[in-house]
């Protein structure tokens, strides 16, 4: 891939077609002062991420036209920007970029050196694209804000959903209890990733069974979260995801809600999990780029509705004009 060719993407479409994305082809993005070009291999589909502020607007709140979408990505590095160290050419990562800019749901896609690190040998790329986002909210919410413990209980809501598997598994490896809901078809899944006690919540009130949890990490929102508070003891710190969390009036919401971010060194330290196996990556289904507008609609044929959805972007094969861009 030369300076100034162009590459295919999927866009969000302005003309609002049946399919909120549309194929294009972009100019190949360069990377600046401590950036990074990543030839993209997978990468994550994230609900609702077509609707979200980021997508739509600018930093500077003007209206944004065309985005890219997907946020995170495995891949192979194609070139690197000026001063950047600490990365090379043709090295493998997986990570996240910047919500405001071009994602990965093209064959090249811009990221910054914190955002990444190396993908875990033992993962193919669709597996490592399933884990950035979900992992790194189930690391801050749990270890940053809710600051588990071991021996603490914890309520996992959505416990087989993209966050959720990783919030069982890493409560559990921090030696926590935990309780998590799921439907009945993803039961076995939530077990075996760590819960001592899945709610099947279609068919039973989980305030009913459970109560006196230390936390509760709730992904789902609206009643869910309402309900969950009555299942905290007196010291029960509540973490919430639902993206009404944001815009919420109530004080003890707005305080319960945070937006993941980027971080290489939890990204290292997950990966090392990985690596070992006592992490676990769970791929829903994976569908080709010209699939994505399904995707991201919730339309991907075969789906179990547990972890992630993704989209295989470029099998790996050696890119023989990768060695030829050099360092900026």
């Amino acid at each position: 891939m030369l300076d100034g060719d162009d590459v295919r993407a999927m866009r969000l479409s302005d003309s609002s077609p049946p399919a909120p994305l549309v194929e294009a082809d972009i100019p190949q993005p360069q990377p600046g002062r401590d950036e990074l070009l990543v030839r993209v291999h997978a990468a994550g589909v994230t609900s609702k991420e077509l609707l979200w502020y980021p997508t739509t607007h600018g930093k500077n709140g003007e209206t944004r036209r065309n985005a890219v979408p997907g946020h995170e990505f495995s891949g192979v590095i194609a070139a690197v920007g000026a001063e950047t160290t600490g990365f090379a050419i043709g090295q493998e990562v997986y990570g996240m970029n910047d919500w405001f800019s071009d994602g990965a749901m093209a064959e090249y896609c811009i990221t910054q050196t914190a955002s990444v690190a190396d993908k875990p040998g033992r993962l193919t790329h669709v597996e490592a694209a399933s884990v950035p986002i979900g992992a790194l909210t189930a690391w801050q919410g749990l270890f940053e804000r809710a600051r588990l413990r071991a021996g603490e209980q914890v309520l996992v809501h959505g416990g087989a959903g993209a966050v959720g598997i990783f919030a069982v598994q890493l409560a559990r490896l921090h030696g926590a209890r935990v309780t998590a809901t799921a439907s009945p078809r993803n039961h076995a899944l939530v077990a075996q990733l760590g819960a001592e006690h899945v709610i099947d919540y279609r068919a039973v009130r989980f305030e009913d069974h459970v109560g006196n949890m230390d936390v509760v990490f709730d992904t789902v929102g609206g009643d869910t979260l309402r309900r969950s508070w009555g299942t905290l003891r007196p010291s029960g710190r509540m973490i919430t995801i639902a993206t009404e969390g944001e815009s919420a009036a109530e004080a003890r919401v707005k305080d319960a809600f945070f937006i993941v971010e980027p971080n290489h060194d939890q990204l290292t330290r997950i990966g090392d999990l990985l690596q070992t196996g006592d992490l676990r990556p769970v791929v829903d289904v994976v569908v080709s780029l010209s699939q994505a507008s399904v995707a991201h609609a919730g339309d991907a044929p075969g789906r179990l509705g547990r972890g992630k959805v993704i989209v295989a972007i470029a099998a790996w094969v050696p890119d023989p004009l990768v060695g030829r861009q050099g360092r900026p």
